[in-house]
């Protein structure tokens, strides 16, 4: 199967990517803020899922049919656009509340459930599945969809451990701005705010060549 060697590239790849700004990472901190550490977690969760559905359809070819069909760019980008842009009216609509007790109340598998869409409805991810999986593949070392369902695993683990460490760190800010309740309406428009670059990044968006 997958040599040592090979294996520990890929791994430091991912770190490199995960360690570059992007919109898993704002969305993550983001409601790990508003909503207190387990929402950054479930946050985690959510994109894991996603990982490992992406990494499933990559193994068995269909996102590279997806792929390979021009207007399933456009269409998975502004199904995206309203999604997030849904969530901002949405979280607009709540009373901003700081409490703890209250960020608890928030059905965690909700929070997993729009990290997962966020993450699935956005056509970058799943050309860089399709793009970035394959160039560690070795097809003289077995079963190509076997070497891209370990790859797609393990790039599944290392993103959860990083995104759970930023849902955590967000859970931080979370218990800093309690402290403070004249800061309750920056976590609202804060969270909308980030909501809203995301659709607007979304929105223009072009296919890369």
């Amino acid at each position: 199967m997958i040599d040592l060697a090979t294996l520990a590239v890929f791994c430091g790849a991912v770190l490199l990517l995960l360690l570059s700004p992007g919109p898993n990472m704002a969305f993550v901190i983001s409601h790990g803020v508003s909503h207190g550490w387990r929402g950054g977690i479930a946050c985690a969760l959510g994109i894991g899922v996603a990982d490992l559905l992406l990494t499933v359809l990559t193994a068995s070819g269909v996102t590279a049919l997806v792929a390979s069909w021009p207007p399933s760019f456009d269409l998975i980008r502004y199904a995206g656009v309203v999604y997030l842009l849904w969530l901002v009216f949405k979280t607009l609509q709540k009373s901003p509340r700081l409490d703890t007790a209250h960020a608890q109340r928030i059905p965690l598998g909700r929070v997993s459930v729009q990290a997962m869409l966020n993450s699935l409805l956005n056509p970058k991810a799943l050309l860089f599945f399709v793009v970035f999986l394959p160039q560690f593949v070795r097809p003289e070392a077995g079963s190509i969809a076997v070497q891209l369902l370990v790859l797609g695993g393990v790039l599944t683990v290392i993103a959860a451990v990083f995104h759970g460490l930023l849902g955590a760190f967000g859970g931080v800010l979370s218990r800093f701005f309690a402290k403070r309740p004249s800061s309750a309406w920056l976590q609202k428009w804060g969270l909308a705010t980030v909501l809203t670059v995301l659709a607007v990044r979304l929105a223009v968006m072009s296919r890369p060549n």
